[in-house]
């Protein structure tokens, strides 16, 4: 099993440029760590500070080296031309694969303040998907439709293919992942069973449309302890807040044993990687878990 990083970039703070330093310091931890994978989200209109992906993730790739890495995209929202764009100037810029995390989108404020119908967003995510992917390869693309765009080209192109990893735990788009994605993408509020419950149906609906399954992805809130002790410490208060709304049984927490006890029962049913987001925001706390992690990495 392969363990990524997926940095939240969501943050509060008196000083905005302490959150992009401490970014940049768990992502100069996680190469050192050797973790598999870089990963940064994407939300916009926010009511509280929100470090956009493109740019935080070009300033990351600095420190990062050859891993894999990539950003969400909430495809509805994003002008493909414009997204290919970015995609082809990071993929030039990272050191190994490029990898866009596709997802519909869901907040009705945000698709409003960008003067886009919530109504679209299946058929905006499929047309702009299809625009997007005819550009990183290289061609010369015109579209009617959802987006309107005539003899569009990029430069420069993505060094190597890039793959797209879709996202969603609902039937509709699980199955657009099977039909359209190179891997599908399982959320953090997802439980254990509701994890196998879609990683079967993802692998039924691509065999339903002919197509090999790609690797299952699951993104977990965690955190990894020195200790049983230290872990709950860090863990129980968060959780008796009622963590994002979250089923307690979807967030891992614990010392390294219990944490890679927990990665073993996702492997058994066919989840290839795991991004890890850490449950805490304390930047020494989550420095120590991130090193943990890669020795828990070594070990599975």
């Amino acid at each position: 099993m392969r363990i990524g990083i997926s940095l939240q970039t969501a943050h509060q703070a008196s000083d905005v440029r302490q959150p992009v330093r401490d970014l940049v310091e768990r992502t100069r931890v996680a190469s050192a760590a050797g973790l598999d994978s870089l990963f940064v989200g994407d939300h916009h209109i926010t009511p509280s500070p929100y470090y956009q992906n493109v740019p935080v993730m070009g300033r990351l790739l600095a420190e990062w080296g050859t891993a894999p890495a990539g950003c969400l995209f909430l495809l509805p929202m994003w002008d493909p031309v414009l997204l290919a764009e970015q995609v082809g100037t990071l993929a030039s810029i990272a050191g190994g694969r490029f990898i866009i995390q596709a997802g519909l989108g869901r907040g009705e404020r945000e698709f409003a303040a960008m003067g886009i119908n919530i109504r679209h967003r299946p058929s905006r995510f499929e047309e702009g998907l299809a625009i997007i992917r005819g550009l990183l390869a290289g061609e010369t693309v015109s579209a009617t439709g959802r987006f309107n765009i005539e003899g569009a080209r990029i430069s420069p192109v993505p060094p190597e293919h890039v793959e797209v990893w879709i996202g969603g735990s609902v039937e509709p788009a699980v199955d657009r992942a099977s039909r359209l994605g190179d891997a599908w993408l399982g959320g953090p509020e997802l439980t254990f069973e509701q994890a196998k419950r879609w990683a079967d149906f993802y692998r039924e609906r691509c065999a339903a449309h002919g197509r090999e399954p790609g690797p299952v992805t699951l993104r977990r809130d965690v955190y990894v302890g020195a200790d049983a002790d230290d872990a709950r410490a860090v863990a129980q208060p968060i959780l008796d807040r009622g963590y994002r709304g979250f089923d307690p049984s979807a967030v891992i927490w614990g010392d390294s044993s219990a944490v890679a006890a927990e990665f073993a029962k996702y492997a058994e049913i066919g989840v290839s990687e795991i991004l890890v987001r850490h449950i805490t925001s304390d930047q020494r706390a989550v420095l120590q878990s991130i090193e943990r992690l890669g020795r828990l990495r070594e070990e599975l």
